[in-house]
């Protein structure tokens, strides 16, 4: 699959099933992403996970990847605050959520 660092992902597995991340690093397989969403999973401590648990929205946060590729300092708060208006959309329920990421897809596909 070979999803890019910087990108915003909706986990479909899991503990932490239902919600959106961004890509932080890549694992040298290719395999596995490292993921973070600043507020239950930080940058200090990112999650690595199967890429096939994973759906690329394929929406990627330019600012955000070019301070991961480029070593630069990241705050948790800029995460969490370019992840807002994804894990916001819903009331928390996995089958809203799963029909929020769905919505995301499509738009994302049309254009």
């Amino acid at each position: 699959m070979g999803i890019p660092v910087g990108a915003i992902v909706y986990s479909k597995a899991g503990r932490d099933k239902g919600r959106y991340y961004v890509v932080v690093k890549t694992a040298e397989n290719l395999e596995f992403v490292y993921i973070a969403d600043g507020e239950l999973r930080k940058l200090e401590r990112p999650k690595i996970k199967k890429e096939k648990h994973l759906r690329d929205t394929k929406f990627v946060i330019e600012k955000l990847a070019e301070k991961f590729t480029g070593g630069k300092v990241v705050h948790n708060a800029e995460v969490r605050s370019a992840l807002r208006p994804y894990n916001d959309k819903t009331d928390g329920t996995v089958e809203d959520t799963d029909k929020a990421a769905e919505k995301d897809i499509a738009e994302n596909d049309e254009k």
